[in-house]
């Protein structure tokens, strides 16, 4: 079993209702060392109280508090404070699996060349439970679309070089920008062949929030402002708002002189 110590950062913000069940599931985990960072991102409900009563129970688990800055800003404080060489973002309303961290770091211990090791996963809730079927990796996909969620293992010194999760990125799926900044220029993703991560659906899903057709053009636009090395490398062109026609489209226009 790996002896690396791995940080797990819980961002919340007004998360009562399943903070408690989350902290727990990642408790269980059988690697140790562990430690878990909970950042209270000005939560006006008890999630603070939450956190504070677990951390008098449990000698692992650290609360930070700070006014309400977002989830890429908690994210970042929590990744800050972390004494983990590994980093391991966790919603406050997801579980693992008992052996998904120790599993994941196995595999950052052997390989300098792996970045990222994340595993299969499923999302349950109020509608139930069903397989998260999500695209193999590669650099062109990523381009297009998102298959790594937020809650896998890198390492905090990859953190520090991407400085961190984008705070200015505000519409969402900032785990994809991220996951671009970190993976561009070099380096191997892992997918563990086991059910690891469980990705909870409810009324205040931050996922519902953040896919209308506005939200989706704010972030395509910002993406292509701050990554357009990679999507011209990636797409021959910017990336569109149909993100799969991306490549041919832009292809033609360069074609017939437009691009």
């Amino acid at each position: 079993m790996s002896q690396s110590l791995i940080s797990v950062v819980i961002p919340v913000f007004n998360g009562e209702k399943y903070l408690e069940e989350t902290i727990l599931s990642a408790l269980h985990s059988i690697h140790i060392p562990l430690e878990i960072v909970v950042v209270n991102d000005g939560s006006t409900d008890s999630s603070l109280d939450i956190a504070n009563r677990l951390a008098e129970q449990h000698s692992e688990l650290v609360v930070i508090s700070q006014k309400n800055a977002g989830v890429s800003a908690a994210l970042n404080t929590g990744c800050r404070a972390a004494n983990g060489i590994y980093l391991f973002p966790l919603g406050a309303d997801d579980l693992i699996s008992e052996r998904y961290l120790s599993e994941a770091a196995k595999i950052l211990d052997q390989s300098q060349q792996v970045k990222v090791v994340y595993c299969q996963a499923v999302k349950f809730g109020d509608f139930g439970q069903k397989p998260w079927k999500l695209k193999p990796f590669s650099l062109n996909l990523l381009a297009r679309d998102n298959m790594i969620f937020a809650c896998s293992l890198f390492r905090k010194s990859d953190w520090e070089a991407a400085e961190g999760f984008s705070e200015d990125m505000t519409m969402g799926r900032e785990d994809w920008e991220f996951w671009i900044k970190l993976l561009k220029n070099g380096g191997e993703v892992v997918k563990l062949p086991f059910i690891g991560f469980h990705y909870r659906i409810h009324s205040g899903s931050k996922r519902k929030k953040t896919g209308t057709n506005q939200k989706k053009r704010e972030r395509i636009a910002y993406l292509n402002a701050k990554h357009m090395d990679f999507f011209e490398r990636e797409l021959n062109g910017p990336l569109r708002f149909q993100r799969t026609w991306s490549k041919p489209y832009n292809t033609l226009l360069k074609f017939l002189g437009k691009l």
